[in-house]
């Protein structure tokens, strides 16, 4: 059998979605099942006075109406937080906000409805009456740490943490003693994340045993049971079942604890029937946690000859209403510590402040940090090669990590793995005829023509991380994963795996691996995840993590598999275990130089079952499992390249050719890794170009809807060219790195560095995203 691990197989997922089997939360139809409504504030900051549900439980075919009282005397909890960093203020967070407390963003729960039908719970919404006493709202990263009004009185001067990592005192001598210092004022603007499924969640409430089933689009649903079990709902975690169906997408917003994973479950319980919720698309874009929002200022000391010496940044973290599950990690060990980028930079300082708002909580967006600060590096390496007029990518040469250097360790507490830089932008430069492209810019500038071609390199910190590491740096969980191969007496096998598949083709990638672990058809193996009544404790899908984390759990249990397999073989063949060869490609375990002498799997399994004739003191059965905690992050890397021309009259951005070229590891399916990459570029060129989570002064979204929240169409890009080179991560048995992450942190910045190039003739040094037609005419026309 041929060698999968490596083959572009078409995802064995793909024929249930297109078929419209798929079974997501919004289809599970139950016996008796309600409707819950969820009431949400109108404002964005004000203290709840009175609520008034008559009219809405006189409506005929409305089951109950509850408040936030409700739920807390009903022995509801806060909502935590799962990281915690020094000296951060955590704020009270309840499911649904009480009267006499405030609602503090724009969607924040008041009350919810449970109905007989979904449109009778809405109708309800309307009846109810809340009485708001508005006070002013709190806006801006920054600005809101010098506002007087408090978005909750327990977080002075509106800071919920600061986080602090480098020599201060080192880099701004090394500023000093610096021939030039390039300073830059950036934003990295707020994005709403909006997956093809909007959240959903269906309760059902055993009377008789006392027993919880929750159904919830989430990607980790092991991680959403202990917090509901020991935090929110208090039901013990042997009577709580989790269950995460197919999802339709998740960007990372899929994976925090949200209220109406509190609220479905309590009325369920409370009137004693099945209950379902769906979000709404504008609800969607008002509950959801958003991503990115930092406002920064950096410095980049330089010496003629285009060495770095030292960086400073402060950035002002917008957190939002709410401190989310794991908001306080990113922006502090998932951007300050990627800052070094591609790149030896002998010292750098870094201060987060992390501020409070009245808008919808912050935390993981795809990429999760890591844009951020890739988007800040690498803008500064286009401006310092200006400034030195040094050809950018010489420059970036110049002070790359070398492969003699690896492993790294940069100033900024990661230890990088393995890479080639110069070898990645060698490709990049081959496979985007990158010379090519600056004479096209140069003979469109000779016509007139406003055209530009940006460069980025980028590096990511996938696969979190060691267990210990992410302990000291404030996780409230480990990061390590599981898996259990359970093998069947035919020989079928089963994955039972802690990660969760939202689109990114598990059941097809991890079959691949046991496969060729254990020489079986890729058709015999079945991959379960998603529900915390069959699967082990997991820790679920995010960061890139599935494959380098998941994927060597699934390799060590496999590993397991086979030392069983081999001593049944070895007895029924009468030959000592160190004699035996196990044939991966096969399957069969035969005497060493005696291949005709050999077991199959079906011999092996069966035995293990029938337990008629094993070596004593062996248990029958065959199933293993693995718990696999990481020895470190793996470090993908990547180099983009786009071409744009703007159309100088409208100031619209015409993308033209773009070019990926991203090192991932080894790879276990190319076909999906060129999708994973394609679709991240999609989304990083959205935040570049299109997309963004805007706030008036009152605190009211501005893009609440798809009217206004721009998104990528299939026609605003090229054929996206991708391509790999590889190094291999050294610390995990498959070598692999993430690559759920890396096209959108590179592309983001890459897309932003051609337009800056186009512009540049003008004078233009930067525009914060989006880098919308009426931002660059205007910039244009005040030239």
């Amino acid at each position: 059998m041929a060698k999968l691990v490596g083959q572009p197989i078409k995802r064995v997922e793909d024929p249930r979605f297109i078929q419209g089997r798929g079974g997501y939360v919004t289809n599970i139809t139950l016996p008796g099942m309600a409707s819950v409504a969820i009431k949400r504030s109108p404002v964005a900051h004000a203290r709840i006075v009175s609520i008034d549900a008559s009219k809405a439980e006189a409506l005929n075919g409305v089951i109950a109406v509850f408040t936030g009282k409700d739920l807390i005397d009903g022995g509801t909890g806060k909502l935590p937080c799962g990281w915690n960093v020094p000296n951060i203020k955590v704020p009270d967070r309840w499911a649904i906000q009480p009267v006499g407390d405030k609602v503090r963003h724009v969607g924040d729960a008041v009350a919810a409805v449970v109905a007989e039908s979904p449109y009778i719970a809405q109708d309800a919404l309307d009846l109810i009456e809340v009485q708001y006493e508005e006070l002013p709202a709190v806006i801006g990263a920054k600005s809101a740490a010098s506002n007087k009004t408090l978005v909750h009185d327990s977080v002075a001067d509106n800071i919920t943490y600061t986080w602090p990592l480098g020599d201060h005192a080192a880099v701004e001598q090394a500023l000093a003693e610096s021939d030039t210092v390039v300073t830059l004022d950036l934003t990295n603007q707020r994005l709403i994340p909006n997956a093809m499924e909007t959240r959903a969640a269906v309760a059902q409430w055993n009377r008789y045993t006392e027993e919880m089933t929750l159904w919830t689009t989430s990607q980790n649903p092991h991680p959403i049971r202990l917090l509901l079990s020991a935090f929110t709902l208090g039901i013990p975690e042997n009577k709580l079942r989790v269950i995460s169906p197919d999802v339709g997408g998740g960007f990372g917003s899929k994976i925090f604890h949200y209220p109406e994973e509190i609220i479905v479950p309590w009325i369920a319980r409370k009137i004693d029937r099945p209950c379902k919720w769906v979000a709404t698309r504008s609800e969607a874009s008002v509950t959801d946690s958003q991503g990115r929002d930092h406002v920064s200022t950096a410095k980049l000391g330089l010496k003629n000859d285009g060495t770095i010496t030292g960086l400073f940044v402060e950035t002002h973290a917008d957190m939002g209403a709410y401190i989310s599950t794991f908001a306080p990690l990113i922006p502090t060990a998932f951007y300050v510590c990627l800052l070094s980028g591609l790149y030896k930079i002998p010292s750098i300082y870094c201060n987060v402040v992390a501020t409070m708002t009245n808008t919808v909580p912050v935390d993981a967006y795809r990429g999760a940090g890591r844009p951020e600060a890739a988007y800040l590096v690498e803008r500064l390496m286009d401006l310092a090669c200006r400034k030195l007029k040094m050809d950018p990518i010489a420059f970036r040469r110049h002070n790359f990590i070398k492969p003699s250097e690896f492993p790294y360790q940069t100033p900024v507490a990661m230890m990088y793995d393995s890479g080639n830089y110069d070898g990645l932008f060698d490709k990049a430069i081959a496979s985007s005829g990158y010379h090519e492209l600056i004479a096209k810019r140069d003979q469109a500038r000779k016509e007139g023509k406003i055209a530009g071609v940006g460069i980025a390199g980028c590096i990511e910190a996938s696969g979190p991380a060691p267990s210990k590491v992410a302990g000291a740096l404030g996780s409230a969980v480990g990061f390590w994963e599981s898996a259990v191969i359970r093998m069947h007496p035919t020989g079928k096998a089963t994955l039972f795996t802690g990660a969760h598949s939202h689109g990114q083709g598990h059941e097809t990638a991890f079959a691949q691996i046991i496969s060729d672990e254990l020489g079986i058809p890729m058709a015999d193996v079945e991959v379960v995840h998603g529900d915390t009544g069959k699967v082990p404790f997991g820790m679920g899908t995010y960061g890139s993590r599935s494959l380098s984390v998941g994927g060597s759990a699934i390799v060590k249990a496999a590993e397991k598999v086979r030392t069983k397999m081999i001593k049944i073989a070895a007895h029924q063949l009468e030959a000592a275990v160190e004699d035996i060869v196990f044939d991966q490609s096969t399957g069969k375990a035969y005497v060493k130089g005696s291949p005709a002498k050999s077991k199959g799997t079906f011999d092996m399994t069966f035995a293990a079952y029938t337990a008629h004739n094993l070596p004593d003191g062996l248990e029958p059965g065959l199933e293993e499992n693995s718990f696999y905690d990481p020895a470190n992050f793996t470090f993908p890397n990547s180099c983009h390249i786009a071409y744009v021309e703007i159309d100088s009259g409208t100031g619209r951005v015409d993308l033209q050719q773009y070019c990926a070229v991203d090192d991932v590891g080894n790879v276990v399916n190319p076909m999906i890794v060129e999708g994973q990459i394609t679709g991240g570029i999609a989304q990083g060129i959205g935040q570049a170009l299109y997309e963004y989570g805007a706030y008036d002064s009152d605190g009211q979204p501005q893009s609440a809807t798809f009217m206004d929240y721009a998104m990528p169409r299939a026609d605003c890009f090229p054929m996206i060219h991708t391509d790999r080179t590889v190094t291999p991560s050294p610390h995990n048995p498959l070598g692999v790195k993430g690559a759920g992450e890396m096209g959108t942190i590179a592309a983001t910045v890459t897309a932003a560095n051609a337009v800056m190039d186009a512009l540049a003739p003008m004078n233009i040094s930067h525009l914060d995203m989006p880098l919308t037609p009426e931002k660059i005419w205007s910039a244009i026309n005040k030239k």
